[in-house]
């Protein structure tokens, strides 16, 4: 079974150096899994035995598209009006116990590895059912309507039901598990779990117009970053404004696996509100 990297109780100790990893640069920002402790949660409106980890959100100049959160939920916990925006989508991705999601048709249980597409404007709820707390990733957008597509509709999978999509000319080094495909436009973000093996690279800077929120799940590897090659591991998160040039090595001995947020599929505005 695959283990996914969450935020973890207790403090370092009043001994302890402050030469950590933590950085924040006008094109990214590292947070480190160290200093995602219990002091820096939030407790949210509406929902109950919960804290949120918030660990990106719409900030003018830098990334400005999403928000990104990691939830617990304690047994019993959850939500009946979860998101206070009519005009925003969502996706859950559960790292850890056992959540019941009611959407108006049916009602799902997603555990470790369970993904959820939630469209703008529709009624859903949240609780942990089982015996242990349940951790899981929210990310956040405001929905972005395209002339001659519809909406998307509401989806619930595992990661375990989908084949990583290999990479061109890398052997199978590197692979993406998309959730959703690269020409349904009626989605204008993806969030997908993107997989290196040991001595995978980005064999070139990557430089473009998406924003991206990486947590990583698994493994270890040295990620550049604008112009700093950054150490990365499990439980840490990178967090991209557009056009930050970013690359991978990714060192073992294990896979090298992250969440990944990007805005995709739509023209770029200039002034006044979305198309309606």
């Amino acid at each position: 079974m695959t283990r996914y990297a969450a935020p973890q109780d207790g403090l370092p100790p009043q001994t302890q150096l402050h030469t950590g990893r933590a950085i924040f640069t006008e094109a990214y920002a590292v947070i480190p899994r160290g200093v995602m402790t219990q002091i820096v949660t939030s407790a949210l409106p509406g929902w109950t035995n919960t804290r949120a980890w918030i660990i990106a959100r719409p900030l003018s100049g830098f990334s400005e598209t999403f928000a990104q959160l990691i939830l617990e939920i304690a047994p019993d916990g959850g939500s009946n009006t979860p998101e206070p925006d009519a005009g925003v989508e969502g996706v859950l991705f559960v790292t850890d116990g056992t959540l019941t999601l009611t959407l108006p048709n049916a009602t799902h249980t997603l555990t470790a590895g369970g993904y959820a597409y939630l469209p703008p404007g529709m009624a859903w709820t949240v609780k942990a059912t089982g015996q242990t707390p349940v951790r899981l990733h929210w990310i956040r957008k405001l929905y972005e309507p395209a002339p001659g597509w519809a909406t998307p509709d509401a989806f619930v999978t595992n990661e375990t039901r989908i084949a990583p999509n290999p990479m061109p000319d890398t052997q199978g080094r590197w692979a993406t598990t998309r959730f959703v495909e690269n020409d349904d436009l009626r989605h204008d973000m993806q969030v997908n779990i993107v997989t290196f093996q040991p001595g995978g690279v980005i064999p070139f800077e990557e430089t473009h117009v998406m924003e991206h929120g990486l947590y990583v799940l698994e493994g270890k590897a040295v990620y550049r970053l604008n112009q700093d090659w950054v150490e990365v591991e499990a439980g840490d998160y990178m967090w991209l404004r557009a056009f930050c040039p970013q690359a991978c090595y990714a060192g073992g001995p294990g896979s090298f696996r992250y969440l990944l947020y990007k805005d995709v599929n739509r023209h770029m505005r200039f002034s006044g509100g979305f198309a309606k």
